[in-house]
């Protein structure tokens, strides 16, 4: 069977997951945008990974674009973000990023990553300071939002191999 791992990473949380997953597997690994679509009719095995910005996956249209060429394929995407993996959490990012059809065919992993605001692009800076500024405005913030918040000054990197403990068990099943 063979496997390949494709990432889009911002800040190297991402590409972390991507690279221990590539390990346990043996799979190519490639990074997202250097890697066509036409390698996908390559292998039987195809795992995605991209960070959370505003509840999207990042690269995830890769996939959903060639998703006629992952037919009878194992297709797997997996997210990473700084916020808890709690199932409301993981159902939102479901409905928001897949279709039904897509969720049919889909397997979904959640992996806790990180936030970094020093390692963001200046566009990317300028969307989390405007969230900066609207949790500041709030007068009761929820945990997850403290937490946020705190993470500016703070970096937080929530990233442990053991988290890909059940993307593995999948693919191996």
């Amino acid at each position: 069977m063979r496997t390949a791992v494709i990432y889009k990473s911002k800040t190297g949380f991402t590409k972390k997951y991507a690279e221990w997953i590539s390990e346990e597997l043996s799979a190519d690994l490639f990074e997202l945008p250097k890697v066509s679509a036409g390698i996908l009719t390559d292998y039987d095995t195809v795992i995605f990974g991209g960070g959370l910005h505003a509840g999207g996956i990042s690269g995830l249209k890769y996939i959903t674009k060639n998703i006629g060429k992952l037919q009878g394929k194992k297709v797997i995407v997996f997210a990473t973000g700084a916020s808890p993996a709690r199932e409301e959490i993981i159902t939102e990012i479901k409905n928001k990023n897949f279709t039904a059809g897509q969720q049919k065919q889909i397997q979904f992993f959640y992996l806790r990553g990180g936030f970094d605001y020093n390692k963001l692009k200046a566009v990317d800076k300028i969307l989390m300071t405007l969230m900066k500024m609207q949790l500041k405005k709030k007068k009761e913030l929820t945990p997850d939002e403290s937490g946020m918040l705190a993470a500016y000054d703070r970096p937080v990197n929530f990233t442990e191999k053991e988290n890909i403990n059940d993307l593995i068990i999948y693919v191996n099943s």
